[in-house]
């Protein structure tokens, strides 16, 4: 019979994940993946979800994992003047990747996630589609999922909404009910990824540099690329007649260009290192809704393939602060077509 690995979090959606496949049927057992040393409140937790439930718990450590894929280039990315994603990294290297790889190992066939989206097959191919609560949708952080990573996943939660899974949860007496929400970056807890970076590198720290307005006038000294992203106004030190927001990073030559802020729109996008789903190509122009962070809102865009592995994302209408780093995800309708990671123009080929 099928036997599924839970990835348990400690949390309300992992521990309600794992309730209905319990009630499915479905063999099961829990798996929580550690990914930092030293606070064990969050292993008690998943493993009292697995106790509860009487499944057998494994603890898998993978810190040096987490550190070498996730970490390491989260750190790099804003050192080169990106702003990268490491929940979709995490996603596709991590619980889709290596969590897959142990389920094997401990002869389960499928994993299961507390993630708000669904699978479906259609023909050969397997579909990723967004969870039913719009409010909680995480398609986007999944959509470099392979066509074989889908094959093996399980989304209990992909038809319920956050209420629901939270009174699920409450009147079967798990003790995490009314857990808060995890932040979106679980490694740096306060939000404050500078600071981290920082005490992470603290022999490579991110040089100071030159401010320059977008007619290339020099505006002073910035502190590191690692402290900005493109549109931020606040904590840049200028002093201007006019509201400034950061427009670019500069990396080569480690500088940061400030402008107004009607500089920061832009109509077109690009995106390299991509993924697709519901085929292996894109043989022609596509109309689809396009999302450039998890929180923004879709809008309707045109993509085209330009290679093996470039994207061109025209919008129908410019979009605000486009950071290169962050992904850009595309839907048609409730079903993901796939996406990439932004690059600057300058960095495509064949565009």
């Amino acid at each position: 019979m099928t036997k599924v690995l839970i990835a348990l979090s400690g949390g309300v959606d992992s521990a309600a994940a794992a309730w209905l496949l319990k009630e499915q049927g479905f063999p099961c057992a829990g798996a929580m993946m550690k990914l930092f040393p030293g606070d064990n409140s969050p292993e008690n937790d998943a493993r009292a979800v697995a106790e509860r439930l009487d499944m057998p718990f494994y603890l898998l450590d993978c810190v040096n994992e987490f550190q070498q894929t996730v970490i390491t280039p989260f750190i790099a990315a804003y050192q080169n003047g990106l702003t990268p994603n490491p929940c979709v990294v995490c996603n596709r290297r991590m619980k889709f990747g290596l969590f897959l790889q142990r389920a094997r190992e401990l002869g389960c066939d499928f994993i299961a996630t507390g993630h708000y989206a669904r699978v479906e097959r259609d023909g050969e191919r397997y579909l990723l589609k967004k969870g039913l609560d719009g409010t909680k949708d995480q398609s986007y952080v999944l959509y470099t999922l392979s066509q074989e990573q889908l094959t093996h996943a399980l989304f209990p939660l992909g038809e319920l909404t956050k209420p629901q899974v939270r009174a699920l949860v409450a009147a079967h007496g798990f003790a995490n009910a009314q857990k808060p929400e995890s932040q979106d970056i679980c490694f740096v807890p306060d939000g404050g990824y500078a600071a981290f970076i920082q005490n992470e590198q603290l022999s490579t720290l991110s040089p100071s540099g030159r401010f320059i307005d977008t007619e290339g006038r020099d505006l002073g000294p910035h502190k590191g690329l690692i402290h900005y992203t493109v549109g931020q106004r606040r904590g840049l030190g200028l002093s201007s007649e006019n509201r400034l927001y950061v427009k670019e990073l500069r990396p080569s030559d480690n500088t940061v260009v400030v402008g107004a802020e009607e500089t920061l729109y832009e109509s077109v996008v690009y995106a390299n290192d991509i993924n697709l789903i519901p085929f292996e190509r894109l043989d022609r122009p596509m109309r689809v809704k396009a999302k450039l962070r998890y929180k923004h809102p879709e809008q309707p865009a045109t993509v085209r393939q330009l290679d093996e592995d470039t994207l061109r994302v025209e919008f129908d209408s410019p979009q605000r602060a486009v950071a290169p780093g962050q992904s850009v995800v595309l839907y048609d309708g409730e079903i993901v077509v796939g996406g990439g990671t932004i690059v600057s123009e300058q960095l495509t080929v064949n565009s």
